[in-house]
């Protein structure tokens, strides 16, 4: 539709994975399905357990809940989408559909980024001051910082989003990538964006990078108390409470700020494709991983679930 001297997009093309062969498209949706159904699996039997064991109800399991719900929703905010252009070569998206995409893709980002700054905190509450542990993480005191967490979201994804899509969009519709993230959408655009490009940037240092420096600050607290401590057991069981956080967000911060920090000239598309497919598909379905196998009392936890599970079935 024609409006003045440029064209109304009322529609987004998702290059996506389309320069790859068929074959090779087909064998993409083949594990992507597997690694969301795995993610979704994993993330549902973290929350499901966390939540009825008795075992488990501290705060480091109540925002390890937290986390799963968000990165159901990041999920399902960008994997039915991608797995849709790969199976059905369904590349379009309307112009809603993009904001909207957009908009919880900022949200769940801005959210975690705050939760896993928040799990950091709890972590060094823990070891670092543990007498005081339970009155300064009480139930009050964690659901405010998990509230918080939640709510960081709901100003970064609206300003950016609303800000992006009401700049005129003069016809190439066209985003180069698998889904409606900001650097390809603001490509097409046909006006000055220096000014959102400089709130972008704020939001994506305070957003990002502030959460990451308040994990590290807590980090280097928590291995200087660590190292500290005179006996080796208890060094290895302060350690052992931490270290499945600390891997985690090493893999969702290592692969974000690749992304999001690295100079134009050096990021290729094809490889911001890669570096965004480590955080939004394949981190969500490591984290369940990771905190299941490294940590010895979910999967005690997992063990008494199959074990009642199974004594219901004989019954």
């Amino acid at each position: 539709m024609m409006q003045g001297n440029w064209t109304v997009v009322n529609e987004f093309v998702l290059v996506s994975f389309s320069s790859l062969s068929s074959q090779l498209q087909a064998l993409l949706f083949l594990l992507f399905l597997t690694i969301y159904l795995v993610t979704l699996m994993g993330n549902v039997l973290i929350i499901l357990v966390t939540t009825a064991d008795s075992a488990l109800q501290s705060p480091m399991y109540f925002f390890l809940r937290n986390l799963s719900f968000l990165e159901i929703g990041f999920n399902l905010v960008i994997v039915p989408k991608m797995l849709g252009t790969l199976i059905i070569q369904d590349t379009t998206i309307s112009f809603l559909g993009c904001a909207t995409q957009m908009y919880f893709f900022f949200f769940f980002g801005a959210a975690e980024c705050c939760l896993l700054a928040t799990m950091a905190y709890d972590r060094y509450v823990a070891i670092c001051d543990p007498l005081r542990y339970p009155i300064i993480m009480g139930r009050r005191a964690c659901g405010q910082l998990a509230a918080a967490s939640w709510f960081s979201g709901f100003p970064v994804a609206t300003v950016q989003t609303t800000w992006i899509f009401s700049f005129p969009f003069c016809g190439p519709n066209r985003v180069n990538h698998f889904f409606c993230d900001s650097p390809p959408v603001i490509a097409l655009v046909c006006a000055d964006t220096s000014l959102f490009e400089l709130e972008a940037l704020t939001a994506t240092v305070l957003f990002i990078l502030f959460p990451f420096l308040l994990i590290l600050g807590s980090y280097v607290r928590i291995l200087s108390t660590i190292f500290g401590m005179p006996s080796a057991e208890g060094k290895r069981k302060a350690f052992s409470t931490c270290s499945s956080h600390l891997l985690v967000v090493s893999l969702f911060y290592s692969t974000a700020i690749l992304t999001y920090f690295r100079p134009r000239s050096s990021n290729s598309p094809e490889s911001k494709k890669l570096l965004s497919l480590s955080y939004t598909v394949v981190t969500p379905m490591l984290n369940p991983i990771i905190y299941s196998l490294r940590n010895s009392e979910v999967k005690a936890a997992l063990r008494r679930a199959i074990r009642r599970t199974l004594g219901f079935r004989k019954l």
